[in-house]
């Protein structure tokens, strides 16, 4: 059989033509898709600075959004060498299905991450109440939120546990309520009682004038007549001001002669008497 030498590197020619352009156009969607990638990203990046969006969250969604974008390129460039995409699309569905099962908790935590992140409900310095927590906001990170708690304790708070539930933003207005109430026995003068309360709400300079402190007869209990005592204050200085009431409130109603009622018991011991 004669080889025919001159089809054969013809043919050789034509392969060799057809693959070298496949590749060179191959090579110049990765390079240009990587530009853009870096490109597309950079101009993300901008976006979410200029919108003060927190560093932790830039970085991390810069970082997703290349490399997702890098894998559309390296399908885009697989695909013009004629390999068949069909296949690794199918393989990288799967292996994102599993990992994404792995790490669903990890997953919804960095959710949570983001939309807090997003939205803003606390800050770092914020006293709040979440997942069962009450403390000083240190970090707010992807994965987690850092407090430390009034005595000093460091506690880390999965996100998605946050989100979940209600979150309380203890100091995020400028002025805050203090709310007391204050029992007095039933044989005191009502009008002297109130007419103490409010002469110490008014010798205390930290109080606000607006709104106008409540002060009120809110119940008559079972041992004690109750008054609410409703003070506006700045928030930093609501524990301060709730202490300070307190000792002068006892101190005041002492002296005055107001009694407080605390819980008591009163036994009746009866004789018995035989009978002869």
């Amino acid at each position: 059989m004669e080889i025919n030498m001159e089809k054969i590197i013809e043919a050789i020619t034509l392969w060799t033509t057809t693959y070298s352009i496949k590749i060179v156009a191959a090579i110049l969607i990765f390079i240009i898709g990587k530009w853009l990638s870096r490109k597309v990203t950079n101009l993300l990046t901008k976006l979410l600075e200029k919108n003060k969006i927190d560093a932790t969250l830039v970085k991390f969604l810069d970082s997703i959004v290349y490399y997702i974008l890098l894998i559309v390129v390296l399908i885009a460039a697989a695909g013009k060498l004629g390999i068949n995409t069909t296949s690794f699309l199918t393989i990288v569905g799967a292996a994102g299905l599993a990992i994404g099962l792995a790490l669903k908790d990890s997953l919804s935590n960095f959710a949570s991450g983001f939309m807090l992140i997003m939205f803003r409900p606390y800050k770092i310095g914020n006293f709040v109440k979440v997942g069962g927590v009450s403390g000083t906001v240190k970090s707010i990170d992807i994965f987690n939120t850092t407090l430390h708690t009034p005595d000093n304790q460091k506690v880390i708070v999965p996100n998605s546990k946050i989100t979940s539930d209600v979150i309380t933003n203890v100091t995020a207005n400028e002025t805050r309520r203090v709310d007391l109430v204050i029992g007095i026995s039933y044989d005191d003068d009502i009008a002297k009682a109130k007419n103490i309360l409010e002469n110490i709400i008014k010798d205390e300079k930290r109080i606000l004038e607006n709104p106008p402190t409540t002060i009120a007869v809110s119940e008559l209990a079972n041992s004690s007549v109750n008054f609410v005592v409703r003070p506006w204050v700045k928030t930093e200085e609501y524990w301060d001001v709730y202490f300070a009431l307190m000792e002068k409130i006892k101190l005041t109603f002492d002296k005055e002669g107001i009694h407080i009622p605390y819980p008591q018991q009163d036994v009746h011991l009866f004789s018995e008497q035989k009978i002869t």
